[in-house]
């Protein structure tokens, strides 16, 4: 087990380098850069010329006429070496202060949405496949079929709406009126917590009814194995039966699909956020790409891939914990 991790650690590093190499070669692509945007708002309606010189010198001013290559190895060693992403050209500041909370407060919406995925959609499904057939199983296929349909931000508006139309209250945002600016405390992350189910709630609604048929089909088909049966000739207790043996196996797709989920997640939040009036990362780097803010653009792409391949390498690992014929299929 210890070979299979280190293997999979130093997968991840390679993975993380190469990626870094593909993140900014994607800052790269588009036409132009951040001194051509900043001349053009700077002088625009002045009546002054602009000259050419104007804007070498304003890319020299922000270290863009420096060789790609050369930019690259110094954007990734300030990361790896002092934690610094580089300069925010449009805010004037460094990207990590651009970031800030909306880095935390975007992980706080993903990690939430994939705990609630699983903690609802695992046992459901399991229950969904011992009881196949029954009503409990028809009426959750029917739930898993409505999930895949409706959309996200529909089932945003309609969860506004009710909120509003029985309690007269507004669930938006993540924070209560006076907590979002207020310094980080127990009160202000409790109040996080009071406002974080219903973004978690309407993202994980699609991923719940996917992985409630994905554990369906799984654990109905390792119900009918041999050793199912074996189990149950040898007087083993169901519920014991079920967890040790077609449940442990039967999760297994769901397990290697985590850092889909992530990736999922962070696709569908944008526009989520903007009918929950959320504070995230998904307007911010649209914004940066918009202005060809390349450093704050490729420091939030660089932290979800991060989270994606880290999440990735939790699922190799759990994946051969829970199922060791895929540890030894890799020696």
């Amino acid at each position: 087990m210890l070979r299979f991790t280190l293997e999979r650690l130093v997968g991840m590093i390679v993975t993380m380098v190469l990626v870094s190499m593909m993140v900014f070669l994607i800052m790269e692509i588009p036409p132009g850069d951040y001194a051509d945007r900043y001349a053009f708002r700077k002088y625009s309606g002045t009546g002054i010329a602009i000259t050419e010189a104007d804007i070498e010198a304003i890319r020299h001013d922000f270290g863009l006429d420096k060789p790609m290559a050369l930019r690259y190895v110094d954007w990734i060693g300030n990361i790896v070496l002092h934690g610094d992403f580089g300069q925010a050209f449009a805010f004037e500041t460094d990207v990590t202060k651009v970031i800030g909370d909306k880095a935390w407060l975007t992980m706080a919406i993903l990690f939430g949405t994939l705990l609630l995925t699983y903690l609802v959609s695992i046992p459901i499904g399991i229950y969904a496949a011992v009881r196949r057939a029954s009503a409990a199983d028809y009426g959750l296929t029917v739930f898993s079929y409505l999930g895949l349909a409706l959309p996200n931000f529909l089932l945003a508006l309609i969860m506004l709406y009710f909120a509003n139309l029985w309690f007269g209250a507004d669930i938006g945002g993540l924070f209560s009126a006076g907590m979002a600016d207020a310094s980080w405390s127990f009160a202000k992350g409790w109040d996080l917590l009071k406002h974080l189910w219903l973004p978690a709630f309407v993202l994980a609604w699609s991923a719940v009814a996917y992985q409630i048929q994905t554990i369906r089909a799984t654990m109905s088909d390792e119900l009918n194995k041999l050793s199912v049966t074996a189990a149950r000739a040898r007087g083993v207790p169901e519920t014991r039966l079920l967890i040790k043996y077609p449940a442990r196996l039967a999760i297994n797709p769901v397990v290697s699909t985590i850092g889909f989920d992530v990736n999922r997640i962070f696709s569908e939040l944008p526009i989520v956020a903007v009918v929950l009036g959320l504070t995230e990362l998904g307007e911010l780097l649209l914004n940066a790409y918009l202005d060809l803010d390349m450093y704050v653009a490729g420091a939030i792409l660089l932290m979800l891939t991060f989270v994606i391949v880290v999440m990735n390498f939790i699922s190799d690992i759990l994946l051969a914990w829970l199922d060791p014929r895929i540890k030894l299929g890799n020696n």
